[in-house]
């Protein structure tokens, strides 16, 4: 066995070559070694010297030392939101980009504690034994547990993490793939990553409440490669989706009958929902029959084309907040400050950290300069649930003692 850096971790490289999507044999001539040494440190059988291993975590775009961390457990089998027919190496990319998240959410534990996991809770052991009244009263307990009443949902991110939901949400280049979920397999909570490849905010909308609808009902329900089962799945999601952001009741009497296109185009801005997504939901609720469902399709086709409608620029995609809050907590606090954070977490900054977290562009390269021009007067009666406004957004001041340490 040749000596070298044998700390080296065999499954990190695995890992960083899969959410790379880099081949051994495409890693060896990067990094100018033969392919058969790449296998070799795959397997733990060698180890590269010290020049080679600091050239092979900067082709990775990753901390020489985070490839000596002993990886966490991998998350939970993912549910895709997916078309069957992706390729599976985009599968295992996405994958590990999940436990990228995941691992980050756990660094960040060490000093924080996240929002309680607040979902209903079923345990179906197998998709024939959910109805659709079972879906619809999950929906229902989740607008409940999550104090959304049965108006339409301004922000169904911000809801889903303020439930214990990690969420992400990035540019993937697989469209295929417009999002999955897991469970995190160390602190228990779910975990959701986004396709931000097609910027329309109705359908990443949708992706969420879908992913929510598989968080729910499917966690006790062993993975299966069937199609069938795939597809029963699938429909159970969406129809959990549709529940969960068209309430029966007030969004049927928020609907002219007999429906028609531009009726539910006037709606669409309110209630956050495409067209198509809609007519599915009437079908669901029986407003409309098979016929007038199909007729409907027809015309939004002939009239709008298959997928894009009228005014879907109108909503920007709900953007992840609970780890960029997280991230700037910390720095503003000094408990890991900036020049720190991209080595602690140990990933690229703008390949993984930024994204991943929601953080702008540059964030690390260029912090935002912070001119003071006023000072916080301090008032003895104040109290941590005390509100202010940060960036336009409603916030909590909380005292440090509210985190971990």
């Amino acid at each position: 066995m040749t000596k070298g850096i044998n700390d080296l971790q065999p499954s990190r490289l695995e890992q960083a070559l899969t959410f790379r999507s880099l081949t051994k044999g495409q890693l060896a001539g990067l990094v100018g070694v033969a392919a058969s040494t790449v296998t070799k440190w795959c397997k733990g059988d060698q180890f590269p010297e010290a020049e080679t291993f600091d050239r092979l975590a900067t082709i990775l775009g990753v901390e020489a030392e985070w490839l000596t961390r002993p990886p966490l457990p991998t998350v939970s089998a993912p549910l895709f939101r997916s078309n069957a027919s992706a390729l599976k190496a985009a599968r295992n990319k996405l994958n590990a980009r999940a436990d990228l998240v995941q691992e980050i959410s756990v660094l960040f534990g060490d000093h924080v504690d996240y929002p309680a996991l607040n979902l209903p809770t079923r345990n179906f052991k197998a998709l024939e034994e959910i109805t659709k009244a079972d879906i619809e009263e999950a929906a229902e307990e989740c607008r409940k547990l999550w104090q959304l009443g049965r108006s339409p949902i301004q922000d169904l991110t911000l809801a889903a993490e303020g439930a214990g939901i990690i969420i992400a949400r990035e540019e993937t280049g697989i469209a295929t793939i417009e999002g999955l979920s897991c469970w995190s397999t160390v602190h228990g909570l779910p975990v959701v990553l986004l396709s931000a490849d097609k910027a329309n905010g109705f359908r990443s909308r949708f992706d969420l409440a879908h992913e929510i609808g598989h968080l729910v009902l499917h966690k006790h329900i062993p993975d299966s490669d069937d199609p069938e089962q795939y597809k029963l799945k699938e429909k159970q999601a969406h129809y959990f989706a549709g529940a969960l952001l068209l309430p029966a009741e007030t969004f049927a009497n928020d609907v002219r009958t007999p429906p028609s296109l531009d009726s539910l185009l006037i709606i669409k801005q309110r209630w956050g929902v495409s067209v198509g997504a809609m007519i599915m939901r009437l079908y669901a609720l029986r407003i409309i029959n098979d016929q007038e469902k199909d007729n409907l399709f027809k015309r939004r086709s002939a009239r709008w084309g298959a997928k894009a409608e009228p005014h879907d620029d109108k909503w920007e995609p709900e953007k992840p907040r609970l780890l960029r809050r997280t991230v700037e907590l910390l720095i503003n606090a000094n408990i890991i400050p900036t020049e720190s954070m991209v080595r602690y977490i140990g990933l690229n900054a703008t390949r993984d950290i930024e994204p991943l977290c929601g953080l702008r562009e540059g964030y690390f390269s260029s912090p935002p300069q912070v001119v003071e021009l006023a000072t916080l007067r301090y008032h003895k009666e104040a109290t941590r649930s005390t509100q202010i406004a940060v960036n336009g957004e409603s916030a909590k001041v909380m005292s440090l003692a509210d985190f971990k340490r």
